[in-house]
């Protein structure tokens, strides 16, 4: 066999070899870099580029004699310039953009020059020139359909990028820095980060060599190009610069005081590494108020410097410290009589966070100098104090119990002889109820695992009051899941709702969701309306789950629903992360805990009237005793057990006194325990009291005052969860007012 047959033998087999394995096929992902042959004695010598063989076998096609274009089957002839499409209209070359959404220049002009680091390919040919070195792609680059094609694989080492190829998904990678770049044969779609693109044609394999809309990686990696039609080139621009950016990480800056903190970020869009860096107007402290700019830059590898990017930053006088005042309506009181402060204090940036205060009280009981003392601190915990001495006499106004039931503001409370409350007529008022049902969810109070908590089935007008502490050990959260068992669909209407927790303190979950609860009655805030299908199961009440609860976390919920078809209310906890709809089905019931309650109470809104009238003398309203107000009976939903509420949490009283005298005072007195809640007295919203808790029986909180004529007052009040209960309102005479 002579050298001629051979050698012809041998090129037919490695065809057949690289034809049956697809470009760039491998057992795993591997990352591939195309080697070019350079000539570094002649600039304008073409040099071959070799592909690279992967562990499967798939190669670009390489060894085309460099003095000759290769020609395929899509019609490119081995002349590099008989490709170009021409206007039919005037037989010109083409103005229009074959190469898909390049910029059109130098339609009819000179062959251009090589700028530094620029990459031309030339239309239906193999050649590429780079930096004075000519190179020969695995393919030409090819028009079809009237979109251009580049080897991808011949570009990627002209350009800087990364080749590999995905088993699992059958893909084409390309990376460049944290760009990637993803392509399927046969499909015009690709991904840029994980984000679909649509391409000007599908990728496709072209004599096993990977073929690809070129602007599908000038667009993708931001390359800029222009097209000259006379000379057929196409010129990538390569000088990428790097991007450079910061912030200052203090919000307020202050001349003389502040550590300013830059945080930078840099990036090269092509990967190279950022070498240097360069500030313009930086000061790690600025010594003087007014306003700076500042500048940074940062140079690549290869010698290219970012835009500069600036900062503007405004420098604040030095901080001042707040500034402590406050007068006092007179200089000279009598024992018991009312002291007026007016706090006058300032702060140059008006950020006073915190007030303390020493002897600062309505009024004194004891006769000589007083000395009343402020502490302002502003948000940088600089301070300042003033202080201011009164005289009290000898002389006595009122008495201090007098004073306390005339002058302690709404939601304040103060010392009284407890003792004598249970002494005092109840006021015989008019009890009616209308049909609200109460789902109390309160045992086991301690939740020690995952499950249900309670289950019962509401139509019409209900009320859910949830109240639990997580004991799990992990954080869970609490569902209210509401199931629609009928053939038709429900409709689920939201009325008034209160949340609150997580929380340490149970009496503080129960005082803030009561708060709420009332706040909703009157701005209507919480109410929603939503459509349950036939057999579906929906999350309602999010307030409830929209937070995880930790370990030995309260949360408190108090909501009013209406529905017009039967539905099923599950109180559920679970792990933070499980999915409840999907949990439901496997969920044990929870036993109760034998000291805490739960159950479902009809008849749960209950109406306290009277039309005569009160005030003359000292009268109490008995809430809570199972006595006075007996507990409301029902039965336990999971176990069909009888319940008692004790306590009748989840009962909101509407108290409606119809004639309170003039000059009286309705206080809140509770009898069990410790208490810390809010009632709503005349639409307005009132602590009980409004900072931290009040204690029986020696404590009262004032709800509400008359003035100097005859009013009815409307109260509503409910129990809130963690506090004790029984309690009385308690309405009694003012003591008479003096100059």
């Amino acid at each position: 066999m002579n050298f001629k047959k051979w050698t012809m033998l041998t090129a037919l087999a490695v065809a057949q070899v690289a034809a049956v394995a697809p470009v760039g096929a491998e057992a795993t992902t591997t990352t591939v870099q195309s080697t070019d042959s350079v000539s570094g004695q002649q600039a304008q010598a073409n040099v071959a580029e070799s592909g690279v063989q992967n562990s499967s076998g798939g190669q670009d096609s390489t060894g085309t004699p460099n003095s000759t274009t290769t020609s395929d089957n899509t019609g490119v002839t081995n002349d590099p310039l008989s490709g170009l499409p021409t206007d039919t209209t005037n037989g010109s070359n083409v103005s229009s953009d074959v190469y898909g959404d390049g910029t059109i220049t130098n339609p009819g002009g000179s062959p251009t020059s090589m700028g530094a680091n620029q990459l031309i390919l030339y239309l239906n040919s193999a050649k590429m020139e780079q930096n004075g070195q000519v190179y020969t792609a695995t393919q030409p680059m090819t028009v079809k359909d009237g979109v251009s094609y580049v080897a991808i694989r011949s570009l990627v080492s002209r350009v800087g990028l990364q080749f590999s190829y995905d088993t699992a998904t059958k893909e084409t990678v390309i990376t460049q820095g944290t760009n990637v770049l993803r392509f399927k044969t046969d499909s015009k779609v690709y991904t840029v980060n994980g984000e679909a693109r649509q391409m000007k044609g599908p990728a496709f394999q072209q004599k096993n060599v990977f073929m690809v809309p070129l602007t599908s990686i000038t667009q993708a990696l931001n390359i800029p190009y222009t097209v000259n039609n006379t000379t057929k080139q196409v010129i990538m621009d390569l000088n990428q610069k790097p991007k450079a950016s910061f912030t200052v990480q203090q919000k307020d800056i202050y001349a003389g005081e502040t550590q300013v903190t830059y945080l930078t970020k840099e990036s090269s869009p092509t990967g190279l590494p950022i070498v240097n860096q360069r500030w313009e107007g930086k000061q790690d402290v600025f010594q003087e108020p007014g306003t700076y700019v500042v500048t940074y830059s940062v140079l690549d590898s290869a010698g290219n410097w970012s835009d500069p990017y600036s900062v503007t930053i405004t420098v604040k006088p030095p901080n001042q410290p707040p500034v402590a005042l406050f007068t006092t309506d007179k200089k000279e009181y009598k024992m018991g009589e009312k002291i007026t402060i007016t706090d006058l204090s300032t702060d140059d940036e008006n950020a006073i966070t915190k007030r303390d205060w020493v002897n600062k009280k309505l009024a004194f009981f004891e006769p000589g100098d007083v000395t009343i003392t402020l502490t302002v601190t502003d948000k940088h915990g600089a301070t300042g104090t003033v202080s201011q001495t009164i005289k009290i006499t000898n002389e006595l106004l009122y008495n201090e119990d007098d004073f306390n039931k005339i002058f302690t503001p709404y939601g304040d409370k103060y010392s009284a002889d407890g003792s004598q409350v249970p002494t005092m007529a109840t006021i015989p008022v008019t009890s009616t109820s209308s049909p609200r049902l109460l789902i109390r969810a309160n045992s086991p109070e301690r939740v020690f695992q995952d499950g249900i908590v309670y289950q019962e089935t509401g139509s019409g007008s209900t009320r859910i009051l949830v109240h639990h502490v997580n004991e799990t050990g992990r954080d869970v959260k609490m569902y209210v899941i509401a199931t629609n068992n009928n053939i038709t669909p429900a409709n689920i209407n939201v009325e008034n709702s209160g949340f609150a927790g997580p929380s340490e303190f149970a009496t503080a979950a129960g005082k803030v969701s009561i708060q709420r609860y009332f706040q909703s009655m009157l701005d209507g805030s919480k109410r929603s309306s939503t459509v349950l299908n036939p057999g579906e199961s929906r999350v309602i009440l999010q307030d409830l789950n929209a937070q995880k609860i930790k370990q030995k976390q309260v949360i408190s919920l108090l909501s009013d629903l209406y529905t017009d078809q039967p539905i099923q209310y599950t109180v559920v906890v679970l792990d933070a992360n499980a999915d409840p709809l999907t949990a439901l089905p496997t969920l044990a019931k929870l036993p109760k805990d034998g000291i805490h309650n739960r159950g479902t109470y009809a008849n749960s809104d209950i109406s306290l009237n009277y039309t005569e009238e009160v005030g003359k003398t000292a009268q109490r309203i008995v809430l809570g005793d199972n006595k006075v107000d007996p507990n409301l009976l029902g039965t336990d939903g999971l176990d069909g057990s009888s319940a008692s509420n004790a306590g009748n949490f989840g009962v909101v009283y509407k108290v409606k006194l119809d004639h309170v005298a003039p000059y009286s005072l309705i206080a809140f007195n509770p009898r069990g325990g410790e208490y810390a809640g809010y009632a709503m007295v005349n639409n307005q919203v009132v602590g009980i009291p409004t900072n931290g808790s009040v204690q029986a029986p020696n404590e009262m909180s004032v709800l509400y005052r008359t003035g100097h004529i005859e009013e009815s007052v409307e109260m509503y009040f409910t129990a809130a969860a963690g506090s004790n209960l029984p309690v009385s309102v308690v309405v009694m005479p003012l003591p008479p007012i003096k100059n």
